[in-house]
């Protein structure tokens, strides 16, 4: 006679006995929020900022950034642009690593009279990424421009600054640009323009994600006599710092020709703090700065 087999067990129990349904069910119902936190969390690290203001200013910083180095870049008084309209953009904190911020923005013609003339067709678009470091200024940026200035109505109005600086019996001293009363003389400004070509790379250099930086005044402005066909001059800038309302003087000296790389050296003082800043750098048109890993 064989053994008798023991029944199967029942559904839901094992052979031990009963399984815990009401328990697991339980410890898994425990362990959701604890997931759902992880999951935030690693969304918060990776740099998502949830303020939509904080988003909308970063967006203008980077787009601002962006344009002071591909003004800096191109090299060309005439085809200097200014910030038009931010119209898209992400950006991304790390805590450990800085702000990464990829943005979309128009532009337009820095020179007023000829934006005026020759309408809003003349509007650019550009695309940036821009890193900054922790507070840190010289943010990495790689910036691409498009319906910018014909290159060869560029290199026109460029040479035709150029001219007229070279054909000067005596070279420049002025001083006051605009004057007290906001006034730019039309017969200084190829000056002003050329100067702000050159502080474009000084406020690249001194920006961060939180200071601002805008050329307000030209206080004095000295050309050299040059042996070769390049323009050289001297000049002191004033900076006006947004978010902070200081104005910062710095000497600059810049080196130009038509079609050649923009050459800058510089040395600025707070006037609140001890610190100095300087730096200089030679300008290419194509080569834009590395972005490291975010």
């Amino acid at each position: 006679m064989q053994p008798r087999r023991p029944p199967p067990p029942a559904p839901g129990s094992g052979p031990w006995g009963p399984r815990p349904a009401a328990p697991l069910i339980a410890l898994l119902l425990l362990l959701v929020p604890v997931v759902a936190a992880a999951e935030s969390e690693s969304a918060e690290d990776r740099g998502q900022p949830q303020d939509a203001g904080l988003q909308r200013r970063l967006l203008q910083q980077a787009a601002r950034a962006a344009l002071h180095f591909f003004n800096f870049r191109a090299g060309s008084p005439s085809a200097l642009r200014v910030l038009a309209q931010v119209q898209k953009g992400r950006a991304w904190i790390n805590p450990k690593e800085g702000c990464k911020v990829d943005v979309v923005f128009s532009t337009e013609r820095y020179n007023l009279e000829s934006l005026l003339q020759e309408g809003e067709g003349h509007l650019g678009k550009c695309s940036a990424r821009v890193l900054f470091k922790n507070q840190k200024p010289r943010p990495a940026v790689n910036v691409t421009c498009t319906r910018l200035i014909e290159k060869k109505k560029r290199q026109q109005e460029d040479y035709l600054l150029y001219k007229q600086m070279k054909q000067l019996k005596n070279p420049l001293e002025i001083v006051s640009i605009p004057d007290n009363h906001g006034h730019i003389d039309p017969s200084l400004r190829p000056i002003w323009d050329l100067a702000f070509l050159g502080s474009s790379y000084v406020m690249w250099e001194m920006t961060t994600q939180f200071s601002r930086y805008y050329l307000a005044q030209l206080t004095s402005v000295r050309q050299w006599k040059t042996n070769d066909d390049t323009i050289d001059f001297d000049y002191t800038v004033l900076l006006h710092e947004l978010s902070t309302q200081e104005i910062i003087p710095c000497r600059i000296h810049l080196v130009w020709y038509p079609g050649k790389p923009l050459k800058v050296k510089y040395h600025c003082q707070e006037l609140q703090t001890p610190e100095e800043a300087s730096g200089t750098e030679e300008g290419s048109a194509v080569a834009p700065t590395e972005l490291s890993n975010f």
